[in-house]
């Protein structure tokens, strides 16, 4: 007999002999909270008995359940709807009982068309089982170990931020309060303990932020035991956030200690943490064999001590419900998940892979109409830099000009990072902004790239369009997993509901003379390219970086888009291009008009002998070639992808149409580098003769030889004249 099984006689069994476990009589919830919270909470456990016999007969395709964990149902009823919930995946009962704060749900029908991947499901369409809605407020997640927490410490400082500016598509009144919950074996995470120290240091300079952490403590993760005492002797005294703690199987004492933490972070607009007790039931998940490595007698303390014997006895000290009527309770929310589940696995599932991907890129959204900066505004904002803008510029002064003009124009734009503030950006890109837009709109974070990436999205699932920064692409891998597992896919697990646009601007690739080494030099985008949904941009010249900045922010407040904006270090000051003092690359700043539009490559030359594919740093050196190669005559074009992700593939096929040879001059590694998938382009339109030159597999070096794994103007004629004379 399977764990499931022993757990649902035992209450059966108990409840008959009115064998219920001691406790306090209930002091803080009324008779129809009670009932309310006991109702959600046996919703949730025969959801978890239900997934498990749709499992066996083949239609179901989730059995992690929140069976131990249903005094949840009295933390959802200590907050408002309104309040953002990221939730742990054991939270069932938290989104019942919400749920039962809003007229017109249904929350079995609702979950259990998840269990049953139907593409009726409300939150994912059928793409996973998630708890999330968004009518309720919850944002889906899947079984995240912790990853969600950084965009919960966002989206905390956005509730603030909007009670000054505002934005347009806000989803948080400005009394809301956000909350996260996550399991013990979770809070161990580097993820977990980065997100709390930055509430934490947030926090303790007195920044509001109205966070609720609420650490759900059954002991264990998936086999391995939590030390005793752990959670409070790590969170209790943290600086700057409250500490309150609960037996999550007491539904009365749960919610007057959640109440209590909801009201201090309501009230003081400071985070707190909140430790619930509870106990894991049936193991990890409909797969896991409990007894092959935990103790039988743990096992059956924890199933002594079912919070639903619990509630069932609360129920009836008060005088609200005999344990006869809590039965009938349980037994009736059987049969109704019974029938539901009947019902919905008649119901359609996706199909195609276009169905699959249909949520992937966000839904276009209305914003209001804007004619940009008025002239006056400009003037008091740039003073000098005005005119200064009739000379050419390099790429670092006219990046800081175009975010001066769109933080003008969008006041729901908001600036953030290691040292983009009083410093100006490690190479002064950003200088002067803060003084123009203020603290909070230019965000000195501290030196944590998770969460600057959380900021960013939690900023963006409340309305706002963040421009987060990077300080170089090798710090990237630090965080990669909030773009990969959180920014790219809560489209797509929500089908498009809920969404998190921002601009990430990255300084990167390599180049840098004498600089820095491999982690100032990172030349690798692989772990950006693989990423479905996403954009990535990045421009080789400063006129070229305004106009794709300004599409780049067009596309995430309007399209609601995740671009990833890499700006090339090396280039940022560049101003000579064949000649010491040749300015020839420079630039004049553009018309506040001028955009590049997603897809648009840049064609320089007209040769027909030779088409250099390429970007970045690339452009650059392949322009320099391409002079010597005119010399040598071999006609050049050299063609700007501009655009990396998604490839403009069809741009690339008619640019290079006639053009006897192509060659792809790629600055990043050889392996995992974009020269792979365009010499599979070019290969299966039928061009015959293509090469390429790339970086050498290897990191980049300091000092004298920092560009000696890459691509030279030197190798790229002799690959050209090589390729050429092939062709001949």
């Amino acid at each position: 007999m399977d764990r499931a099984t022993i757990v649902h006689d035992n209450f059966l069994r108990r409840v008959r002999q009115n064998d219920l476990p001691p406790g306090a009589l209930p002091r803080t919830a009324t008779p129809e909270q009670l009932m309310q919270m006991y109702r959600a909470q046996c919703l949730s456990r025969q959801l978890d008995r239900t997934s498990r016999d749709m499992q066996k007969a083949g239609q179901g395709f989730y059995t992690i359940g929140s069976s131990g964990h249903e005094g949840m149902a009295a933390v959802a009823q200590a907050l408002r709807p309104s309040d953002m919930a990221f939730l742990h995946y054991r939270d069932t009962a938290f989104q019942i009982a919400r749920a039962n704060q809003v007229p017109g749900q249904t929350p079995a029908w609702d979950i259990l068309l998840s269990f049953a991947a139907s593409s009726e499901d409300p939150i994912s369409g059928g793409r996973h089982k998630v708890l999330g809605s968004d009518v309720l407020n919850i944002p889906p997640q899947t079984s995240t170990i912790a990853s969600h927490l950084p965009k919960a410490v966002g989206a905390a400082f956005s509730v603030s931020l909007a009670r000054r500016t505002r934005p347009e598509h806000a989803r948080m009144p400005g009394d809301a309060i956000v909350m996260c919950s996550f399991g013990d074996a979770s809070a161990n995470h580097s993820t977990a303990q980065g997100a709390i120290n930055t509430a934490c240091w947030t926090s303790f300079q007195s920044t509001p932020l109205p966070l609720l952490f609420v650490c759900e403590d059954n002991g264990i993760g998936i086999s391995t035991p939590t030390p005793k005492g752990w959670i409070a002797a790590n969170f209790a005294q943290r600086p700057g956030l409250r500490y309150f703690a609960c037996d999550g199987l007491d539904l009365d004492e749960t919610l007057r200690v959640a109440q209590e933490a909801a009201s201090y972070v309501r009230t003081r607009r400071k985070p707190a943490f909140l430790h619930v007790r509870t106990v894991r039931l049936y193991g990890h998940a409909g797969s896991d064999v409990e007894a092959s490595y935990r103790d039988k007698s743990a096992i059956e303390a924890d199933e002594a001590n079912d919070p639903l014997l619990h509630s069932v006895r609360l129920l009836r000290d008060s005088d609200t419900c005999s344990p006869e009527d809590a039965l009938a309770i349980y037994h009736d929310t059987e049969a109704l998940c019974r029938r539901v589940s009947d019902q919905v696995v008649t119901r359609p599932r996706l199909k195609s892979a276009s169905d699959v991907k249909a949520s992937l890129v966000p839904p276009v959204r209305t914003c209001a109409p804007t004619n940009g900066p008025s002239a006056s505004a400009r003037a008091v904002m740039f003073g000098s830099d005005l005119r200064a803008m009739a000379d050419p510029q390099p790429m670092a002064r006219l990046i800081g000009w175009a975010l001066s003009d769109l933080m003008l124009e969008h006041s729901e734009i908001v600036l953030a990072g290691e040292d983009v503030g009083r410093k100006g950006g490690v190479y002064g890109v950003t200088q002067k902004l803060q003084s123009r837009f203020g603290p909070d709109r230019v965000v000195d974070t501290l030196l944590d790239e998770q969460a600057i990436l959380g900021l960013a999205i939690g900023l963006g699932q409340n309305g706002f369009v963040p421009i987060p920064e990077i300080q170089f692409l090798a710090y990237l891998h630090n965080a990669e997993d909030q773009l990969r597992g959180e920014a790219a896919t809560l489209s797509f697990f929500s089908n498009g509901q809920y969404t998190n646009p921002m601009v990430l601007r990255i300084a990167g690739l390599g180049y840098q003379k004498g600089f820095g080494g491999h982690f100032h030099n990172d030349n690798s985008l692989a772990v950006l390219r693989d990423i479905p949904g996403i954009v990535i941009a990045c421009p080789s010249r400063g006129d070229d970086a305004v106009a794709m900045l300004r599409e780049a922010v067009r596309l995430a407040r309007e399209e609601q888009r995740v671009v990833v904006f890499v700006e090339p270090i090396a280039l940022y000051p560049m101003r000579d291009l064949l000649e010491p003092g040749d300015k020839g690359w420079l630039s004049i700043y553009p018309d506040p008009q001028k955009r590049i539009g997603l897809g648009e490559v840049g064609v320089h030359g007209a040769g027909t002998d030779l088409a250099i594919i390429t970007y970045g740093n690339g452009r650059y050196l392949s322009t320099q070639a391409a002079s010597a190669l005119q010399n040598a005559g071999i006609g050049t074009r050299v063609i700007d992808m501009r655009w990396l992700a998604p490839m403009p593939q069809d741009a690339l096929i008619a640019e290079t149409k006639g053009c006897a040879a192509t060659l792809i001059v790629d600055e990043c590694r050889k392996t995992g580098s974009q020269s792979e998938a365009l010499m599979a382009l070019f290969t299966e339109a039928g061009h015959q003769n293509v090469a390429r030159v790339t970086a050498e597999d290897c990191f980049i070096a300091t000092g004298p030889a920092y560009a000696a794994t890459l691509p030279s103007v030197e190798s790229i004629i002799a690959a050209a004249k090589t390729l050429c004379r092939a062709v001949k």
